[in-house]
């Protein structure tokens, strides 16, 4: 019998009209949405079908609409009979993650989303207000080892390595004017690109302190449980096994890296050790992580990530 991993997306794979086919097909898919509504306070369904991009790119927005597809689609993944038996996510994807390990209840993993969005938003509002009304964010470095990008960072006043997505690809988060002096000195050593990205904000950055100190009370009476299955951990890039553990890195992880490429070496070394036959998933808005598990240059044979974003690819399975 087959083992499923699930990886789940993080803030900028959001889109208007994120999985409307699936919530149509599938009947589980349009109850968590309704329940996230009722315990959010705001209809998510028509945050996710009718918002415009600049809508649903808030952070406030985004996280909601991200975790609830997200666990939308793991619903829809059980009624064909497939619950995972281990699960990482990209950044907020690690929320959508700690409920399907059992970290966290429904209720208490939309209501905790609800509390990062908000926190996150307003921090990054004050920051923009703080630089001349200049947005912060952050931008992806394509063609760079992280290395390389890390020391051209190290040029710029309030830039920093956020994410280790792949061997050539980088994430930078920074304030407005930082992260236009760092792209522009990535392009002079040789990056394929330097993309700004749909994100609101400075994210696994030192810029996000305020936002970690926060958001540290606003969780400080929420239980989280020992993991029932694998999980991996962003902050570490290792696996994740007490409760405590997870809590706190809940917090570090609004200002330390992403170290995505540490949780796919160490998510395949499991799977090498285990000899089971394994099939890897994204449920949820997007395919990054499934790009990015093809890119990271491990020896990965025939086993590919799939997307799971369409009624279509659902009813394929």
């Amino acid at each position: 019998m087959a083992k499923y991993a699930f990886l789940f997306p993080g803030q900028g794979a959001q889109a208007p009209g994120m999985l409307k086919d699936v919530c149509d097909a599938y009947p589980e898919c349009k109850k968590v949405l309704d329940d996230v509504s009722a315990i959010w306070g705001k209809d998510v369904a028509k945050l996710m079908w009718e918002a415009d991009a600049a809508e649903l790119s808030r952070s406030d927005n985004s996280q909601m609409a991200i975790t609830a597809a997200s666990i939308a689609t793991v619903k829809a993944l059980e009624a064909k009979g497939i619950t995972p038996d281990a699960v990482m996510g990209f950044s907020l994807g690690e929320f959508p993650a700690l409920y399907a390990a059992g970290v966290l209840s429904f209720e208490d993993v939309i209501k905790v989303v609800a509390k990062r969005g908000a926190i996150m938003q307003k921090v990054c509002e004050q920051i923009a207000a703080e630089n001349e009304g200049h947005a912060p964010g952050m931008t992806a470095v394509i063609g760079l080892g992280p290395d390389q990008v890390k020391e051209i960072a190290s040029k710029c006043e309030n830039v920093y390595a956020a994410n280790m997505n792949s061997p050539v690809q980088t994430v930078l988060s920074g304030t407005f004017d930082g992260l236009t002096q760092a792209e522009a000195l990535c392009k002079e050593a040789g990056a394929r690109r330097a993309l700004r990205l749909a994100v609101a904000g400075p994210f696994h950055s030192p810029l996000m302190q305020r936002a970690a100190d926060e958001f540290e009370k606003a969780i400080a009476d929420v239980t989280f449980n020992d993991p029932k299955i694998a999980l991996f951990s962003n902050v570490t890039g290792k696996q994740a096994t007490s409760g405590a553990e997870i809590k706190k890195n809940a917090v570090l992880h609004l200002i330390q890296s992403v170290l995505w490429t540490d949780e796919e070496k160490v998510l395949l070394d499991m799977i090498k050790a285990d000899g089971s036959e394994w099939k890897l998933y994204e449920p949820g808005p997007g395919k990054v992580l499934s790009g990015l598990w093809a890119k990271c240059g491990l020896e990965i044979g025939e086993l590919a990530c799939s997307e799971i974003n369409t009624a279509e690819a659902l009813n394929n399975l």
